[in-house]
């Protein structure tokens, strides 16, 4: 049996709310959404779709060539978060269109041991400390962690 076009009626708009809501991926903003196709009874464009907001956003800038604000705008975001979801997507296509989890994102580096190590070494570039991080401890630092951590 061929799958059809039109709209599954046993998903409700409110349950779709809801699936959306519940993901993560509800846009924070539906109301300040003004692009065409979202405007309407439309049943496929949801403006409370984050992802499908976002997606839009950049195809209106990308294939209707739509000025990067103008693009933005209209899809209830900034010139700046604009290209923060365009380079997202280019690193890492739709994936990239889901939001980032805040916090940490695995476990923490830097023991004692290395954080006196790194407040010792003054003179080192955040490079070179980087450098002998790894030589000594065998945990790769990134140098601005290690000057943010000589700061503190």
């Amino acid at each position: 049996m061929a799958a059809s076009l039109t709209e599954d009626p046993t998903l409700s708009l409110e349950q779709r709310r809801r699936t959306l809501a519940a993901a993560g991926l509800f846009h924070p903003h539906p109301d300040a959404v003004g692009a065409e196709l979202f405007v309407g009874d439309n049943a496929f464009f949801l403006a409370f779709d984050k992802v499908q907001v976002k997606y839009e956003m950049l195809r209106a800038h990308l294939a209707d060539g739509a000025a990067v604000v103008d693009a933005a705008s209209q899809h209830g975001y900034s010139r700046a978060a604009f290209y923060l979801v365009a380079e997202a997507f280019d690193e890492e296509g739709m994936l990239g269109l889901l939001d980032d989890k805040r916090g940490r994102h695995g476990p923490l580096k830097v023991t004692p041991e290395i954080d006196a190590y790194v407040r010792s070494a003054q003179q080192l570039s955040g490079a070179a400390l980087s450098r002998e991080v790894a030589e000594r401890f065998g945990v790769v630092l990134h140098r601005r962690t290690l000057e943010r951590l000589r700061r503190t």
